[in-house]
């Protein structure tokens, strides 16, 4: 087993899917990881999003994968950044001396340029606000005029609307956190902290607002790049699922040139994949290595994930 894995008590633990009912659902018998799910509350919470399809679950894999390599790996690349969190962990824990993250949604795209940029008084406009469903949704009809009065706005778009979805007609919270409503995921304090601790990093932390498939063709084919890592977490649009669809905002993606952009690549990566025939085709077709990590969504379904690395790390 891989150094740095961290031992998850017995509750975190999640009944992977056992061999009949994988092949009662058509499922390619990919192992378990040898890392399981972590239960988010052992984590770290460190992104002020509340991203859909986050994945706060995954970094035990992310830390096992870092500390892995012989070294440091002087930059990691985040080309579908959402939330951020992998970025965040990496540099926060030394596990990369940079980061990259990259975002095509513009919503997201200025919440990160704030953040980044504008902390101060990002933070004080956090402390400032008071998130009555009024003061919200005259936010949502208002057009920013600035990175930091739109980087705000998707924040509280974020966490007042049902499970931090930014797309268009995404539904407000209504009962919310022991029927506090629209306020119950709003805490001002815990927000700051979070964003406070962003701005002590800043300096190792980029952000480019751009479409992740190129950024991913950029890193690929950029031979010069030395010690470059890249996190690939893509929306969830494979083998016709329609999650990422409903989700995300930009959710078109050509899988397929993913896969071949990092097959034809030196690479090292880690990549995450809801479990689904068109994905299990393209492990197989590039020799890849993936393992099945079962999770549990925001309405307490155990999901199969995939994840992949041109080297088997979790093996079993």
């Amino acid at each position: 087993m891989l150094a740095g894995i961290i031992k998850m008590r017995a509750p975190a633990l999640l009944r992977p899917m056992t061999r009949a009912e994988c092949v009662a659902g058509g499922a390619v018998l990919f192992p378990v990881s040898s890392i399981p799910a972590a239960n988010v509350a052992s984590v770290p919470q460190r992104s002020p999003l509340r991203y859909p399809g986050g994945k706060t679950w995954l970094i035990p894999h992310v830390r096992a994968w870092l500390k892995s390599r012989a070294q440091v790996p002087r930059l990691l690349v985040e080309p579908f950044a959402g939330g951020g969190i992998v970025s965040l962990t990496a540099v926060m824990e030394g596990l990369a001396t940079r980061s990259l993250m990259t975002e095509l949604d513009p919503d997201v795209a200025a919440f990160w340029e704030a953040v980044l940029k504008h902390n101060a008084e990002l933070c004080d406009l956090v402390r400032a606000f008071r998130p009555t469903r009024t003061a919200v949704e005259r936010m949502a009809t208002r057009t920013p005029t600035t990175v930091l009065e739109h980087g705000f706005r998707t924040l509280v778009l974020n966490r007042t609307r049902r499970s931090g979805i930014l797309a268009p007609d995404a539904s407000l919270l209504r009962t919310g956190e022991n029927g506090k409503g629209i306020a119950s995921r709003w805490y001002a304090k815990t927000l700051i902290r979070r964003l406070q601790a962003i701005a002590q990093h800043a300096d190792r932390l980029d952000f480019r607002e751009t479409d992740g498939l190129q950024q991913v063709a950029h890193v690929t084919y950029d031979r010069a790049r030395v010690n470059t890592v890249v996190f690939v977490d893509p929306p969830y649009t494979a083998g016709g699922k329609r999650a990422g669809a409903r989700l995300y905002r930009y959710n078109t993606l050509d899988h397929a040139r993913l896969f071949a952009l990092l097959a034809d690549s030196d690479a090292d990566f880690l990549m995450t994949y809801d479990q689904a025939p068109e994905i299990e085709a393209l492990v197989r077709r590039h020799k890849f290595h993936a393992v099945r990590v079962t999770m549990k969504n925001a309405h307490h379904a155990r999901l199969p994930e995939l994840v992949i690395t041109p080297q088997p790390y979790f093996a079993p």
